[in-house]
């Protein structure tokens, strides 16, 4: 189990978020990014995962301890719209990944899923300190951060059924890493969106979550070493 820490943001403030530590000193780290409903139990929970699998582990908390419960999609998406996400990824994740190499990682990767998934490519744009990174079913937009800005080695996950994140969206943005040259590698599962979150039964599968997780695991242990 981990615990809620702060710590500096590159402009000096302050920021929050929820630390999961590996048992082994200096082992690689990882910024772990909330979907739309902010940094619940479920997000953590995946953080426990990670650091059991043998990363140090920071999530952010980019709504300032505010929590969606799972039936408010009004409420998520008032927070997420309100979000600067340029800034929360130059400062609030940034200053995570920093705080993660000052602990002792070597080398610290990126994943999110939903929003998360986006910040994700948005991090693997703009923030050097990340090695690589995993977004889940989440694209920024291209004016944000295209399949050529990317800046790191991607491997991402999403849903052949998912209206937000469309298939058609994944081919693009697969099409543009390719065609810029990106070391990437693009994995489709028959789910839905959210499929990773055990917490919300209506759409989470449970074999497309197993081979993912598997995935994300082994691509971040030969990246980050």
């Amino acid at each position: 189990m981990g615990s809620r820490i702060t710590y500096k943001r590159p402009d000096g403030k302050d920021a929050a978020g929820y630390h999961a530590a590996a048992s082994s000193p200096g082992a690689p780290g990882l910024v772990v990014i909330q979907e739309w409903w902010g940094l619940n139990d479920q997000i953590k929970g995946i953080c426990d995962r990670f650091a059991a699998a043998g990363f140090n582990v920071i999530a952010p908390d980019l709504y300032a301890g505010r929590v969606v419960p799972y039936h408010d999609r009004e409420a998520a998406n008032t927070e997420m719209t309100s979000l600067n996400f340029l800034e929360a990824t130059d400062q609030v994740v940034r200053g995570a990944a920093q705080k993660l190499k000052g602990d002792g990682s070597a080398k610290v990767g990126i994943t999110g899923f939903c929003m998360g998934g986006a910040m994700t490519i948005l991090g693997a744009a703009r923030v050097p300190e990340f090695s690589a990174g995993a977004p889940f079913y989440g694209l920024p937009p291209a004016a944000a951060a295209g399949p050529a800005d990317v800046k790191i080695p991607l491997q991402g996950h999403f849903a052949l059924h998912d209206d937000w994140c469309t298939p058609e969206a994944v081919k693009t943005f697969d099409a543009g890493l390719k065609k810029a040259g990106k070391t990437a590698e693009i994995f489709e599962y028959d789910a839905h969106h959210g499929f990773m979150n055990e917490a919300r039964p209506d759409v989470h599968q449970e074999k497309a979550a197993r081979e993912a997780w598997d995935r994300v695991v082994a691509f971040f242990r030969k990246q980050l070493g």
